[in-house]
């Protein structure tokens, strides 16, 4: 194995269980957390994975995201859990595209955007990007796959995209890429 490969392999062994661990404490503190807002910071790992790392590990980390987000909705019954598991009542293998394709995306599209533009702004940027990726793009899955939900009412889902928990992680997201990304870079080199 090369000596590429074998870090690559490190980072995604680093950055999986890191999202882990993120993934179980906020399950925790948002489980007793007395706000509405329940931002999702598992995807943060990933985005920083692809700027540094490049977009095959960005996107073998989304595909982890997606897995874990598969795994934690066939566990652990909600009501929208259909939406992400094909395993539970009234899941499908929609809820496999929604599970996975936005967090594979993820991976990607975040590395692209800093690339173009290198700088700061980039990087808040590209950090911005990572997010609405899951946003958008869970949200879009969720009307198009499952517009029963809203009863094909635009302004439902909209509303939904638009939320507090959005913003919240969007402003993460930014931060923490500005905040990491360049400290990473400086020890990878």
């Amino acid at each position: 194995m090369n000596q590429k490969k074998s870090s690559n392999l490190t980072a995604i062994a680093l950055f999986f269980a890191a999202m882990l661990v993120i993934h179980v404490l906020s399950s925790i503190v948002f489980s007793i957390w007395p706000v509405p807002i329940r931002p999702t910071l598992t995807h943060i790992p990933v985005i920083i994975a692809a700027i540094v790392y490049g977009p095959r590990v960005g996107s073998v980390l989304g595909l982890l995201m997606g897995i874990i987000s598969v795994v934690t909705n066939t566990v652990i019954i909600l009501p929208t859990s259909y939406l992400f598991s094909p395993f539970v009542e009234n899941g499908n293998l929609a809820s496999l595209v929604i599970a996975i394709i936005p967090r594979v995306l993820i991976g990607i599209f975040p590395y692209f955007i800093y690339k173009w533009l290198h700088s700061k702004t980039g990087l808040a940027l590209a950090g911005a990007v990572g997010s609405l990726t899951n946003t958008v793009f869970v949200i879009t899955g969720i009307f198009i796959f499952f517009s029963s939900v809203y009863r094909n009412d635009i302004q439902t889902m909209l509303a939904a995209v638009i939320t507090a928990s959005s913003l919240a992680e969007l402003l993460i997201s930014i931060f923490l890429t500005s905040a990491i990304v360049p400290t990473i870079e400086r020890l990878k080199k």
